[in-house]
């Protein structure tokens, strides 16, 4: 399968990560980006890199040879490249198709066949880290990929990432982002649980997590969702929110289900999530569970 020469590049979805990716793609690669969102506000702050901004998503794929797709779940990707004038109705021939986003492995692997019917590349690469990575261009990018789509793509993917694995074909960029995920949730309940048992024991919260950061319980976790969202009680909204965490949780849970593995520790993450979200606190960033931890 040909990959057509890469002279143009298309955005669809300016969120909270997407914006700083588009941007950081405009103004590294050197190459012309036409990009699409709902919201017009991100698109008029990307216009000064140079990010033309699109009618439609026909737009984007007929002004562009390499698609970038950062949307809030494999359920809207899917409906985006499926829908009677969507991406698979307008791909050509030796086009890419690149999924940022965070998405369930069977949509990932059936849109993947569904392009290459079409001669065309469809390929899994979610992101990892927090906006301000995506701010600074210091994402970690996990590619299911076959080796020409992936060497393709991955000099386009550095413009706002430094760490890129090849974690094979096809999907299983997927499975690890959501494994990756499932254990940042995890440890997130083990610290809130930390936390309040800490603070009932009578020891400071900031002196245990300090603590804990010099010795083998330390992590990106501690040091990023313990000590500067749960210390502070600072669980602000556009984060990551309860939400969307559950989202990915989800596609965790259905992985382990497929593979016949017993998740209870991810069972439990749900458990938190889904009271967090009836407490009301779904739209916060998802460290806000301590709270719900802590009343009990």
């Amino acid at each position: 399968m040909a990959i057509t020469a890469i002279r143009r590049l298309g955005f669809i979805g300016l969120g909270v990560m997407g914006e700083p990716m588009c941007r950081n793609l405009a103004q590294k690669s050197g190459l012309p980006v036409i990009a699409l969102d709902r919201d017009p506000q991100p698109l008029a702050r990307v216009a000064p890199f140079g990010v033309v901004a699109a009618a439609d998503a026909g737009a984007v794929v007929e002004g562009s040879d390499v698609v970038f797709l950062s949307l809030p779940s494999g359920e809207v990707v899917r409906e985006l490249c499926e829908g009677a004038d969507g991406l698979l109705a307008r791909i050509r021939p030796g086009q890419i198709v690149v999924d940022l986003s965070t998405s369930p492995v069977d949509i990932t692997r059936a849109l993947a066949a569904a392009f290459a019917q079409r001669g065309a590349r469809f390929l899994d690469a979610p992101v990892a880290r927090t906006r301000a990575a995506a701010e600074a261009g210091t994402l970690s990018v996990m590619v299911g990929a076959d080796v020409a789509g992936f060497d393709a793509v991955r000099p386009l993917i550095a413009t706002f990432a430094s760490d890129i694995t090849h974690c094979g074909d096809v999907g299983t960029g997927q499975v690890v982002k959501i494994l990756n995920n499932m254990v940042l949730f995890e440890t997130v309940v083990a610290m809130a649980e930390a936390k309040a048992i800490a603070e009932r024991s009578g020891v400071d919260p900031a002196l245990l997590f300090e603590t804990l950061s010099k010795g083998s319980a330390d992590s990106f976790a501690l040091r990023n969702h313990g000590m500067k969202a749960m210390l502070p009680g600072e669980f602000p909204e556009r984060a990551f929110s309860v939400e969307y965490a559950r989202k990915d949780l989800d596609y965790a849970l259905r992985l382990a289900r497929d593979t016949g593995v017993d998740a209870r520790g991810a069972r439990t993450v749900d458990g938190w999530f889904q009271e967090a979200i009836d407490a009301g606190d779904g739209a916060r960033y998802h460290p806000v569970i301590y709270r719900r931890i802590a009343a009990r």
